[in-house]
């Protein structure tokens, strides 16, 4: 046998105490170790992190995109009424007459083509109405190109 140091404990409640101590920072370190290990732990705590970092992005584009809109609609009120100020009042009533007929001639076209139009055209509406500008901007290039 060894002899007996000071730190050796002498009586038997002593080193239990110790041995349960040992037994605590033992599992500790086994837990530490077992963490480290545990691969898909690790990745499913680095993703949780990336997530809440991408949220928080998110948060900081949408104010940021809230606050460049507001001042996009602020700067297009104040050149709408710098313009408005600039144009003369009879330009503004012809404007006013032409928009009042075009409303018109809208209801009005918009009621003969209920009246008029087959029921699988106007099923087809918007297709149409497509057509119809694709060849009004095509006949509006040829107008142009003829005119050079």
């Amino acid at each position: 046998m060894t002899q007996s140091s000071q730190n050796e404990p002498t009586n038997p409640d002593e080193l239990r105490h110790r041995v349960e101590r040992t037994r605590h920072e033992l599992g500790a370190t086994l837990e530490s170790l077992a963490a480290k290990t545990d691969v898909k732990a690790r990745a499913q705590e680095k993703a949780a992190e990336l997530k809440g970092h991408a949220v928080e992005l998110k948060e900081q584009a949408g104010a940021r995109a809230t606050h460049l809109s507001e001042q996009a609609r602020g700067k297009a009120a104040e050149a709408a009424h710098a313009l408005e100020e600039k144009v003369p009042a009879p330009v503004k009533d012809k404007a006013a007459a032409a928009a009042g007929q075009v409303r018109t001639r809208a209801g009005q076209a918009e009621q003969l083509w209920q009246d008029k139009a087959p029921e699988p055209v106007r099923d087809h509406r918007k297709a149409v109405i497509g057509l119809a500008a694709a060849a009004a901007a095509l006949a509006f290039v040829l107008l142009r190109h003829g005119r050079k």
